[in-house]
């Protein structure tokens, strides 16, 4: 019967979360590091599962689905790529309520959100050879790549989740801002294999939207704010 009665009080003082989300949301991509020498700004969206071993620890994964796009016939190499993609990432994030004690403070609590994240994914590139432009360049020389490649990355990131409670208490809708820089373990995002860069890159400002789906469980810390 304590027991019971302690779990209850928990539950009532904002103790409880769920262990899985579902989220989506969508993001402005762009390749960073590329041997077009034009950044040009596309749309991608995405859809994750997550397991939270705390409020706070959280494992991701994500599919990623989008246009990334660069260069054109005004630059001085005059390449131009459009590459249809779709990827899958694997992050684990820590937020910083895992860190200290929050409870009592305005401030500390607003700043218990924000986290860092990290892990490791591959992507597959399929650029179309109609809107990649392999020219010549000044010296007559063609520009390489494939239109077809799979690579690895590894994906780095660092925002900020709003946790909005039901009347449990317990964080049941979240809204995730964010920024993640995507390193390519290859040089074939932009379907070029010359130019500046060894190996590319692109990063995402993003926005989505996580829901609670089950898996009820208590955390040692209070969660809400009052």
């Amino acid at each position: 019967m304590s027991f019971i009665l302690c779990f209850t009080a928990k539950a009532q003082l904002g103790f409880e979360y769920a262990q899985y989300d579902i989220g989506f949301g969508g993001a402005a991509s762009r390749v960073v590091a590329s041997d077009a020498e034009k950044i040009l700004m596309s749309p991608t969206g995405h859809f994750n599962f997550n397991y939270n071993v705390s409020p706070y620890i959280n494992y991701v994964i994500e599919v990623q689905a989008g246009v990334l796009k660069g260069g054109g016939t005004s630059t001085p190499s005059k390449r131009y790529f459009e590459n249809k993609f779709t990827s899958v990432m694997f992050r684990a994030q820590l937020q910083a309520g895992e860190l200290f004690d929050y409870s009592g403070s305005a401030l500390l609590n607003g700043l218990k959100n924000f986290y860092v994240s990290g892990g490791i994914g591959f992507v597959v590139n399929k650029l179309d050879i109609d809107t990649t432009l392999r020219v010549p360049d000044d010296k007559g020389f063609y520009s390489p790549g494939r239109n077809h490649s799979n690579q690895l990355l590894i994906p780095a990131r660092i925002g900020y989740e709003f946790k909005i409670f039901n009347r449990y208490n317990q964080p049941s809708v979240k809204i995730d801002l964010g920024y993640q820089l995507n390193y390519i373990l290859g040089d074939d995002l932009d379907g070029f294999e010359t130019g500046r860069s060894k190996n590319d890159a692109y990063d995402q400002f993003s926005i989505g939207v996580k829901f609670a789906i089950g898996g009820i469980t208590s955390y040692k810390k209070q969660i809400s704010y009052y």
